[in-house]
């Protein structure tokens, strides 16, 4: 099967990104316009940065006084969590050939969850299955950004609590996958940990300390959490 097929395939998972990136990423070009910047460079911002929540933070990099350290380490700790996507995700993108450098680069909060839940179809190549679900992913976020770049040069919109948007999809993604699994508990623990982490560290710092405490804690329990799967699965 060739990636026409892949394609056509792919789609149907990936409406529930459809619908959310349209929204955050028209969202995203709204605030980017008040800034006074062309619709053309939210648009090639989503090309090649494509970092969802980075983006957003991006927006307020772009005033007098930002330093570079501060532009670096805040992007790094609003997307830290990547590194451990991509750790998990390492033995999949090796066998993927030449893709897997713009695999790497799309991995995004959904794309990851499709990647990891998607059942590849039968009669559908598994990595030009997967390369169709991140390609579609991004070209959303684009054309999402595209049209909110255009409305708020266009249309006097006030954005105040636009932002919110983002968060708002990642509830809708934990909610569904919360629905559609049986063995809930690494769900759970995330949750405990970032409640745990965020009652020590405080709102501004219990990101990195909260994913190391999952990643430790998923890595103590993988024994049991693989046993739990398998016995749901028979």
């Amino acid at each position: 099967m060739g990636y026409k097929q892949a394609f056509r395939k792919a789609f149907p998972y990936t409406i529930p990104v459809l619908t959310g990136y349209l929204f955050i990423g028209i969202a995203f070009g709204v605030m980017f316009a008040e800034k006074g910047y062309s619709f053309l460079w939210a648009i090639l911002m989503s090309v090649l940065v494509y970092a969802g929540s980075g983006q957003y933070l991006a927006v307020n990099f772009f005033v007098p006084g930002v330093s570079l350290l501060q532009v670096f380490f805040l992007t790094l700790m609003v997307n830290v969590r990547h590194i451990f996507y991509g750790i998990s995700l390492l033995e999949k993108f090796h066998s993927m050939g030449g893709k897997r450098w713009y695999m790497i680069f799309g991995l995004t909060d959904e794309t990851y969850s499709l990647l990891c839940t998607t059942k590849v179809p039968e009669g559908v190549e598994e990595d030009k299955f997967l390369f169709a679900i991140s390609i579609m992913n991004q070209s959303y976020w684009v054309m999402g950004s595209a049209i909110g770049g255009l409305a708020g040069a266009m249309l006097p919109i006030n954005s105040e609590g636009i932002d919110f948007a983002m968060t708002a999809l990642f509830v809708v993604i934990f909610v569904e996958q919360w629905l559609e699994r049986k063995n809930r508990i690494p769900e759970m623990i995330g949750v405990a940990s970032a409640f745990v982490c965020l009652q020590i560290f405080g709102t501004d710092g219990f990101v990195l300390p909260s994913m190391l405490l999952i990643v430790l804690l998923l890595f103590l329990s993988r024994t049991r959490l693989e046993r739990q799967v398998d016995a749901l699965c028979r």
